[in-house]
């Protein structure tokens, strides 16, 4: 049903020191703590395939804008939303986004989809604003603290020169309270900073909890509907996901948080039944790589594809009321589903 794996960390520096946690984390009472939630996580995780040996495993998908700056380039390994980003909606590839889209909603066939952008099928993704297909994660990973002390700070920032009193500015008069902000916020006066977030003292452990679905991958269909080829389809997307899994992690995960594998704990690997018995098992990463470059031979890695951003097309859409844009949408979905029962 699914792979399973669990990893002690540990901060870089002393045992037991503060660490920083998650933006969000504030007010925590409980006494566990999530240090990186699973869409940072995933964030983390897949732009390794834009690097050297990965970036062979996957095709790598362009999209240039054209800014007062000159082009930019942007990797849709490095957009938020995956494959259902607004970076791909507004470009010249957005009907073959579409339609990928599309018929994996209309029979589960996610082959097209796999050939543009695979690991939209293995971090998840949701088309929310055009076909509303959504694929679920098959890798999903979480690091959490357990036994946690939530910590504040108080800080002040001291000029090095007294502004007034030594007759550079002018006293603050009339609007004083405006005008001592406006100092303030240009570093021209002293500017508390009272009781904030100041992370969490960790006394218990640090784990990252990641699972790989195996029942999404086996719900994987390819558009032929032929056994053989949909098993080459999961083969690949699996391997995609066991990189993924086992791949080094990024240890600095934010200021004041830096965490690496616990040496005197190893990782534990373990495949879980329907029942719910557990069979634990070892996975490197270089078995994993391997084992992904065959997958990826046998399916067949798609196309690389260069695209422009359309600013016409965004300015548009900007223009239209909320209102009108669901309507669109509405139209442009019952226009699809007529024109496909008029082929059948």
């Amino acid at each position: 049903t699914a792979v399973a794996c669990r990893e002690k960390l540990t901060p870089a520096g002393l045992a037991g020191m503060k660490m920083l946690s998650q933006k969000g984390a504030v007010g925590i009472q409980a006494s566990v703590c999530q240090i990186d939630s699973v869409g940072s996580q995933a964030n983390r995780m897949e732009p390794i395939f834009k690097r050297e040996p990965y970036n062979k495993l996957v095709p790598q998908v362009i999209i240039k804008a054209k800014t007062k700056d000159g082009d930019k380039l942007v990797n849709l390994l490095d957009a938020g939303h995956r494959a259902a980003d607004a970076i791909v909606r507004f470009s010249d590839l957005a009907s073959d986004f579409e339609e990928a889209y599309r018929v994996f909603l209309q029979d589960g066939n996610a082959e097209p989809l796999a050939k543009l952008a695979p690991t939209s099928i293995v971090f998840g993704s949701w088309d929310s604003r055009v076909t509303q297909a959504k694929l679920p994660r098959i890798v999903r990973s979480v690091i959490r603290a357990f036994n946690v002390k939530v910590l504040h700070r108080s800080a002040q920032y001291i000029p090095p020169l007294d502004y007034v009193g030594a007759g550079l500015l002018e006293k603050p008069e009339g609007k004083q309270q405006q005008q001592q902000d406006a100092m303030s916020e240009l570093g021209l006066a002293h500017a508390p900073a009272p009781w904030s977030h100041g992370g969490v003292q960790v006394s218990g452990v640090i784990r990252r909890d990641a699972t790989l679905n195996l029942e999404a991958i086996r719900a994987l269909g390819s558009g032929s509907q032929d056994e053989d080829n949909s098993l080459k389809l999961r083969r690949y997307i699996l391997g995609l996901s066991l990189v993924s899994l086992t791949a080094p992690q990024e240890t600095s995960l934010r200021e004041g948080c830096q965490l690496v594998q616990d040496s005197e704990r190893g990782t534990e690997w373990n495949l879980v039944k329907h029942d719910g018995h557990k069979k634990s098992f070892n996975l490197s990463h270089g078995e994993a790589l391997e084992y992904a470059k065959l997958t990826a031979e046998s399916f067949g890695v798609g196309d690389d594809r260069t695209a422009t951003f359309d600013v016409e097309t965004a300015t548009e859409a900007l223009r239209q009321a909320k209102g009108e844009r669901k309507v669109g949408r509405r139209r442009q979905a019952t226009a699809q589903t007529e024109s496909e029962a008029d082929e059948s």
